[in-house]
């Protein structure tokens, strides 16, 4: 019998993204919601493993309207997607994906370097998202630690598994209670229900490549 882990978020997260304080939604973008933001907003609740029932929880909003939503069958206002993203984990920005013009086709299969989603978290770490979304099976994120940056002090466990490269400086992880150096070039995996956690005690900022399996933003 498998056994169940609890989710638990990426200590690093727990606090949420901070907020830029240019980040604005234009008036265009919330005219011009699909049924992609409502895509975009299961996939990203199904990654936190959360359930409709809980999300309507921590944002005050029905779970009919919340469906409706996810279905593309409502719009959802501003101040809706407010309270969704900060339940969530992310800012509101993360729903409106920008594509390059004549690109829109392949927005389900191409990131252009410049139209990445990123998340500046309170501990140090910034995440841009690799993979166009979260529906698939694996989520690549480009992980930037800023010097003395840190997940937590906790390690921690979710199902799944993960793998990256140090593409550049050097990453401390922790597998149970094994700690493990791992500098430019050196590569890693292992199975998520291993209690984990990382860091980069140095000096220099450190870049890590990491893929996890199924998707856990």
């Amino acid at each position: 019998m498998e056994r169940e882990l609890p989710k638990i978020l990426r200590p690093s997260t727990l606090r949420g993204p901070v907020e830029a304080t240019s980040e604005q939604v234009r008036i265009a973008d919330v005219l011009e919601v699909d049924a992609g933001v409502g895509e975009e907003i299961r996939n990203l609740r199904r990654a936190r493993e959360t359930t409709l029932s809980t999300l309507s929880e921590l944002t005050g909003l029905s779970q009919g309207y919340l469906s409706q939503i996810e279905r593309g069958l409502s719009r959802p206002s501003v101040k809706a997607l407010h309270a969704i993203s900060r339940a969530l984990g992310v800012t509101i920005s993360w729903f409106f994906r920008a594509t390059e013009d004549g690109e829109e086709h392949l927005k389900d299969y191409v990131v252009r370097a410049d139209k990445r989603r990123s998340l500046q978290f309170e501990s140090g770490i910034t995440d841009e998202l690799l993979s166009p979304n979260l529906s698939r099976q694996i989520e690549l994120l480009r992980c930037t630690f800023r010097p003395h940056s840190e997940s937590g002090t906790e390690s921690y466990t979710h199902r799944g598994e993960e793998a990256g490269i140090v593409v550049s400086g050097t990453l401390h992880l922790w597998l149970g209670s094994d700690e493990i150096i791992l500098n430019e070039g050196d590569s890693f995996a292992f199975p998520s229900d291993v209690p984990h956690k990382y860091a980069n005690p140095t000096d220099q900022v450190s870049v890590v490549i990491w893929a996890i399996t199924p998707p856990s933003y």
